[in-house]
């Protein structure tokens, strides 16, 4: 009989939306790329394939950061937002 472990906690289960995605994952995804793809295309004939394939990583890696990294059960956006708040607005 196979096994098949089960999390005991259950608010940590993300439901996948498509191709064992998030909804949020998606989002991310789909915006890196349409920001890198178009880039890449507009730019290998002016600077070069290599060079091209290189800011379109550069632009699209932080998309991809902001949906794959999450800590404390807290995605990027939200760990970024209170560093920031955190450096604005510090606590006396």
């Amino acid at each position: 009989m196979p096994y098949v472990p089960v999390p005991k906690d259950l608010t940590k289960v993300k439901t996948k939306v498509a191709f064992n995605l998030t909804k949020r994952q998606l989002i991310f995804f789909s915006i890196a790329g349409a920001v890198g793809l178009p880039v890449y295309f507009l730019t290998r004939t002016v600077i070069g394939n290599t060079a091209s394939v290189l800011l379109m990583i550069g632009l699209m890696m932080p998309f991809f950061f902001m949906a794959m990294y999450e800590r404390d059960g807290q995605p990027a956006e939200k760990i970024l937002k209170n560093m920031i708040r955190h450096r604005l607005w510090p606590e006396t």
